[in-house]
């Protein structure tokens, strides 16, 4: 075991050692009105910069101090209080956690790290259970389908990351805590600019035991951006990331599992350089290759044993952004995309040891944005051709129309999405007639489209925000009577989602969101549940709440709520409809005090009232928990 202690105690020796840059422990949300004025710029909309208030999509942004402020640690709980956003963890911390978006499934959602596509695994979807904050500048979630400018499983929409570009003098800043369930984390963040040369790093280690037995989790993760940049036109880049997890699988409280563990290794290294050919044409490419890992051993489910899945993907992805006037803007692009996966199993009675499955996509699309005063359109069309099913076509049409007098945004959409089917569907297919071949399996398909509002007052002191929205999934894979594996479903889901933050006054900063949910199957030819049930995991309502403020400009106080009510799980007969399950709410606290500009001490508490919950059925959550470390910096 590590010296735990001692680690304590050389932080703070470090603190007291380095004084050579100050920077600041605890930011004030808003300083003065220009910065409560201030609007930030999103890419994720439109693939290029466009300022956040005239975004033609539902767009939310939780940038680094909102992660700061909460102490959040991985980005699944930061995606908690994003409106129309589902999170799903499968008990405790380093569990699966999936993230439904307007009700369509989790692997509908494309996850991005800078431009990079990062959905992994056998079944496409990504899982945020070891997904840390490390090295984070902003988050973006933009909801609808985005098929059109990002591809395969952006169909309910995309979740973009990205990372911090290092500026200014170098500096270090490391942090130390411990806590409930034997729970110690150390972080390591780092950034600057010499001369051409930039870079930022971010690391952590995670080691808790939490609260069943052979439930221990240990995480380590580590991603860095590098660049370099000769002059005022050209950016040459790399981007590297590593996580290794390993985590106990206590299964259900129904039937646990006392020894099951499970490995999971993640590494890319993604290249990339931007370009300002003159002021109005702009290249970018991303060249990216990355690897996952997963062992499971030993296996306890008593059917195949202990398991080996293996995952590789290459991509190349360039975008063409052509300026024609000042109103028009032609954005293209071209993106490839090779992945081989597979998983061994050693010790299977019968059947092939390692089964794998093989995928090639190639796709163009082309975006047109128009911006003529305060009015906004973009469309745009997308194809995409598959080495195993063939042609896909996708397209889009936005818009919003700003007006000036009342500072109020409408936004429109409507769009069509696609999600093909997973390694995991193709290569555990089963056929009750193993001599007459199943028909090929199609992508999934989505006709979506939302209309919202966004309204601004008080000098922008606060922003309210509205927008409903509708999707038609179709093609779904599904089981029919025999179990065979088909595109057989069809579901539709609708709802609204509303926003609040405000500034009152300087250095308080509220938030709050509310969801709206109706998700229900409309199709009865698979058999996972009647038609016109709603679609498991998905709550219809959802409320989130949060304050933050800075207390004489030394202590800041954060505290955030959240409540879920109207939810069903699966049965686990598997026939038959599915059965309601406990509404929850959670309470946490976190407080940040700067001792001087080189320290800082805080601590939080999860879950503070205690509350017994479990978000999936048969896994229960944490209780209270408590921690506390210490920040340095230098």
């Amino acid at each position: 075991m590590r010296n735990r202690p001692l680690c304590f105690v050389l932080v703070s020796l470090m603190s007291a050692a380095f004084s050579v840059r100050a920077q600041e422990a605890v930011r004030s949300a808003t300083t003065d009105q220009s910065e409560a004025e201030a609007e930030p710029v999103v890419v994720s909309a439109t693939r290029f910069d466009i300022p956040l208030d005239q975004s033609p999509a539902s767009v939310s942004v939780i940038d680094s101090q909102d992660i700061d402020h909460k102490q959040i640690e991985r980005v699944s709980d930061a995606l908690r209080e994003v409106p129309g956003l589902t999170v799903v963890q499968t008990g405790t911390p380093g569990q699966l956690t999936s993230v439904f978006m307007r009700g369509l499934p989790s692997q509908d959602m494309q996850v991005l790290l800078d431009g990079i596509p990062i959905n992994q695994g056998l079944a496409g979807q990504f899982d945020f259970a070891n997904l840390t904050t490390d090295n984070i500048d902003r988050i973006e979630i933009v909801r609808g389908p985005q098929s059109t400018i990002y591809g395969p499983r952006a169909l309910a929409g995309v979740v973009q990351i990205f990372t911090k570009q290092g500026s200014g003098s170098p500096g270090v800043t490391l942090s130390e805590e411990g806590g409930t369930y034997d729970t110690f984390r150390e972080t390591l963040a780092s950034e600057g600019k010499t001369g051409d040369f930039d870079y930022s790093l971010g690391a952590s280690r995670l080691d808790t035991d939490n609260a069943r037995p052979n439930n221990a989790y240990r995480n380590t993760s580590m991603i860095t951006d590098v660049g370099w940049s000769p002059n005022d036109q050209a950016r040459i880049g790399g981007l590297f990331a590593y996580s290794e997890s390993e985590t106990g699988n206590p299964n259900t409280i129904f039937a646990p599992r006392p020894v099951d563990h499970f490995l999971t290794e993640k590494w890319f290294v993604a290249p990339h350089i931007d370009l300002q050919v003159t002021d109005w044409w702009e290249h970018k490419l991303i060249i990216d290759h990355d690897n996952e890992r997963q062992v499971n051993n030993p296996n306890q489910d008593g059917f195949v044993g202990p398991t080996r899945a293996l995952f590789q993907r290459t991509t190349i992805d360039y975008q063409n952004q052509l300026q024609a006037s000042s109103w028009f803007t032609l954005t293209s692009g071209f993106f490839y995309n090779r992945v081989d996966s597979g998983q061994e199993r050693p010790f299977v009675s019968f059947g092939p040891t390692f089964i794998s499955d093989f995928t090639t996509e190639i796709a163009g699309f082309v975006e047109a944005t128009a911006n003529i005063k305060n009015l906004i359109f973009v469309a745009g069309g997308r194809f995409d051709s598959f080495n195993d099913f063939g042609n896909v076509w996708t397209y889009r049409v936005a818009s919003s129309y700003k007006i000036d007098q009342t500072d109020t945004t409408l936004h429109s959409s409507v769009a069509t999405g696609f999600s093909p089917p997973s390694s995991q569907d193709k290569i555990f297919r089963f056929n009750p007639f193993p001599g007459q071949p199943l028909p090929a399996l199609e992508p999934e398909k989505d006709f979506g489209w939302d209309a919202g509002i966004e309204q601004r007052l008080w000098n922008r002191r606060v922003t309210v925000g509205a927008t409903y929205f509708h999707n038609d999934l179709s093609n779904v894979i599904g089981f029919n009577g025999l179990f065979e594996t088909l595109n057989l479903g069809a579901a539709e889901t609708q709802g609204i989602e509303t926003e609040l933050r405000a500034t009152p006054i300087t250095d308080l900063l509220l938030t709050a969101s509310y969801t709206y949910l109706d998700a229900k199957k409309t199709s009865s030819a698979d058999v996972g549940a009647p038609e016109g049930s709603r679609l498991p995991r998905r709550p219809r309502n959802e409320v989130y709440v949060s304050a933050s403020y800075l207390w004489y400009k030394k202590l800041r106080t954060t505290v955030e709520a959240k409540w879920v009510n109207a939810r069903e799980e699966l049965n686990r007969n598997f026939f038959g409809p599915n059965f309601d399950i406990e509404d929850y709410n959670f309470v946490n606290l976190a407080a940040e005090y700067e001792i001087n500009p080189h320290m800082s001490i805080f601590g939080r508490v999860d879950n503070l009232t205690g509350e017994h919950y479990a978000e999936v059925f048969g896994f229960p959550n944490l209780g209270t928990a408590a921690y506390a470390g210490m920040k340095v910096r230098f």
